[in-house]
């Protein structure tokens, strides 16, 4: 998946709806997860390329929608 992205919304093809437990939960399918673990193992080493910390940038701003949403759904069920 070695493209430039600029907006979390190009990657929603990669989000799954999946059954964890008694909720249904946003999850990246694992080609996008498998991505993002290996742009950050890069990270590590300080070898990304300017697209790559672009790519690593979106992928994370969506993991953070979708983890804030998920954290609502399991709050909204403990009410």
């Amino acid at each position: 998946m070695v493209t430039t992205l600029s907006k979390p919304s190009s990657l929603l093809h990669e989000i799954r709806l999946e059954k964890e437990g008694k909720w249904n939960l946003f999850k990246f399918s694992e080609s996008l997860q498998f991505r993002m673990e290996n742009l950050l193992e890069k990270k590590k080493g300080d070898r990304l390329t300017p697209e790559e910390v672009a790519e690593l940038e979106t992928i994370g701003e969506l993991d953070r929608i979708f983890t804030h949403i998920n954290a609502m759904i399991a709050a909204q069920d403990a009410n």
